[in-house]
């Protein structure tokens, strides 16, 4: 029932920047925490940056300074700008939500993921 698409992602120079979104869709009763995940090629899934309903954001160690997540609730979308990029944060990029549903006699909080974004840093 819930569905998230993230869009944005791309070919973007050393040094520069690019922005990322991520728009929640579907039967959905609340968006609560909310997150971007990379997975670079050879290494692990990792968590970018997370954002709770009411802002309080957190940051990987390598992304502190050059990354800023945030979230417009009417719009149930999360967004990741990213500043002085380098190849090493070349990845694909995915969302992750933690999202209320209604089932038959309570309500549900299911985590959910996009499909990811690839983003590229390269020359």
């Amino acid at each position: 029932q819930v569905q998230l698409v993230e869009s944005g992602g791309g070919l973007v120079q050393p040094g520069g920047s690019l922005t990322v979104s991520c728009a929640a869709s579907g039967s959905i009763l609340r968006v609560h925490d909310m997150s971007w995940y990379g997975h670079a090629p050879g290494k692990e899934r990792e968590l970018v940056a997370s954002i709770s309903k009411v802002l309080i954001a957190n940051y990987a160690e390598s992304v502190k300074g050059r990354f800023t997540i945030s979230r417009d609730n009417a719009k149930k979308t999360v967004y990741l700008q990213m500043n002085s990029l380098s190849p090493d944060d070349t990845a694909v990029y995915y969302c992750n939500a933690d999202v209320a549903v209604s089932g038959s006699r309570n309500i549900r909080i299911n985590n959910c993921w996009g499909q990811g974004t690839q983003v590229t840093v390269s020359s």
